[in-house]
């Protein structure tokens, strides 16, 4: 019976490429069993992957056939980016149909197995946060999320990728939120609101210079594009400050608003738009509004039955030059939890929510989750 070592080495497939390079070189077993100083019998095994060269020979086997260590037993530590967008959207369903003590042991053991292939370990520790909450066991959870924590320290510490880093920084200080830490964020985020560089329009104006116009276009096309999308993610966070302040509140909510139908956000991204119209209407139920609340969840409701919603990003008429850099980045690519986890989510916080407990009988709001449920289920 093989034991773990020899399964490992399997895996990596040291058999076969000691057998190639062996032909490739035109030598014969005995040749090389000569050179090794072993068996004829020791070499035909290694290459049947019946046993396998003591460690100490692998630099001799390397030199002899001019390659690394590496390349001779097959380790592959990175993943493409093709794969690791593969294995994310595979386990990101497997979420929505598997316990979830198994799918997340296999993201453990993925992550382990390629911990120097640091865009998948940010891609476990990005699904691990979407998806930590279906743990039922509280000890658990938190557990889980230091476990993100030690994974996103790792990607800084050991990333040469600054963007990479940067965004393992950003995913670490939410953690730390979820963990009420909140020292710990300022520590992270510290000076994160300093003034704008506006480095976009110095590119592009050296796009011109050089009578590149399109890439000048599409520069200044794709900041206005994250400009928006930071914007409107930053409302619902900012709405929830003025709950409590009606008038204010309605000032803030009618800017936002304005913004998002001005850049038709509803059609390119209502996975955005759904987060920022409950959040208003969680503050109309809390300013005893019931028929902005329902307004609001209405308006929630026809974001999250979109044809857009929860499918791969895209431009329109006006954003015409991000489909380049949305498949650069592969934003359009991974969702970040299955549409299952995601349809569940989506009812069970308007259904579920005590802040809409009062308007439980009112015959508008069950016309709402009536036709919410029914457009929901009629799409699986």
């Amino acid at each position: 019976m093989l034991n773990k070592e020899m399964i490992c080495l399997r895996e990596i497939n040291i058999s076969g490429i000691i057998s190639a390079k062996r032909r490739e070189k035109g030598i014969t077993q005995d040749e090389l069993a000569e050179y090794m100083g072993v068996s004829k019998a020791s070499v035909s095994k290694w290459e049947t992957a019946q046993s396998y060269p003591d460690i100490t020979l692998l630099p001799r086997l390397a030199a002899f056939f001019n390659i690394s260590i590496d390349e001779l037993v097959g380790y592959q530590p990175q993943m493409t980016k093709e794969d690791v967008r593969k294995n994310y959207n595979r386990l990101s369903h497997a979420f929505s149909c598997k316990p979830f003590e198994e799918v997340y042991k296999e993201c453990h053991e993925l992550t382990q197995k390629y911990y120097s292939c640091f865009p998948l370990v940010f891609k476990m520790a990005a699904l691990l946060l979407n998806h930590y909450p279906l743990e039922k066991d509280m000890a658990k959870q938190e557990a889980i999320v230091k476990e993100i924590v030690s994974l996103c320290e790792h990607v800084k510490r050991e990333s040469d990728d600054v963007w990479l880093s940067k965004q393992a920084n950003s995913l670490q200080a939410v953690c730390c939120l979820i963990l009420q830490k909140p020292l710990e964020v300022l520590e992270l985020l510290e000076g994160t609101t300093k003034p704008v560089t506006g480095d976009e329009v110095v590119l592009a104006s050296a796009f011109q210079m050089i009578g590149q116009v399109n890439k000048a276009k599409s520069a200044l096309q794709i900041s206005t594009y994250q400009n928006v999308i930071h914007l409107l993610g930053l409302a619902p966070s900012y709405l929830s400050l003025y709950m409590q302040e009606k008038e204010k509140f309605e000032v803030i909510l009618n800017r936002f608003i304005n913004i998002a139908y001005t850049f038709e956000f509803d059609k390119l991204r209502p996975d955005l738009m759904a987060t920022f119209y409950y959040t208003a209407a969680v503050a109309y139920a809390g300013l005893n509004e019931p028929v902005k609340t329902l307004e609001m969840i209405d308006s929630y409701s026809t974001a999250c039955t979109s044809e857009n919603f929860a499918v791969f990003l895209h431009g329109d008429s006006f954003f015409d030059l991000l489909d380049e850099w949305l498949e650069e980045f592969d934003m359009n690519k991974s969702v970040p939890r299955d549409i299952k986890v995601i349809k569940h989510d989506v009812l069970k916080i308007i259904k579920e929510n005590p802040a809409f407990a009062f308007l439980k009988n009112d015959p508008a709001y069950k016309n709402i989750i009536n036709n919410l449920e029914l457009k929901l289920n009629g799409g699986n």
